[in-house]
């Protein structure tokens, strides 16, 4: 996972918001709370982040950012505390991402929770892929 090895790579604080919510709700995907509890989750990680990089760590928030304007708003949070930031974007086609749903899927774990393939097609399709000015490292 890149994010697990940016993290190691450089020496940063990870933050996942669907480990944070498998441990705290389990494989709830599918519940009515489960948008509400996740936006909770990423805001409580963004609290953490925030002080983190105010103290000067590396921060990796391994979060979805399906939007251009989401990406762009955490990287203005950044900005305004006086820290750089990085978009890692993998160019992955829809079959293959199909293919590592179901195979994450089979392994369920802490670290991720069950994402029915039909929950997952619209996402794809609303996902807004990074220019290449969005990929550019901003001080």
């Amino acid at each position: 996972m890149l994010a697990q090895r940016l993290e190691s790579e450089k020496a940063a604080l990870r933050l996942t918001p669907d480990e944070w919510q498998v441990r705290l709700f389990g494989q709830d995907a599918e519940e009515p709370e489960h948008d509400a509890r996740h936006t909770l989750i990423e805001a409580m990680l963004w609290n953490m982040a925030s002080r983190a990089l105010v103290l000067g760590t590396n921060v990796i928030l391994d979060y979805g950012f399906w939007a251009r304007e989401e990406r762009e708003d955490f990287r203005l949070r950044a900005k305004q505390l006086g820290a750089s930031s990085e978009v890692h974007f993998l160019d992955v086609p829809e079959d293959e991402l199909m293919r590592r749903l179901a195979a994450r899927n089979s392994q369920l774990s802490q670290a991720s929770f069950h994402i029915p393939e039909d929950m997952m097609k619209p996402w794809i399709a609303f996902f807004q892929k990074p220019t290449p000015d969005e990929l550019e490292r901003r001080e």
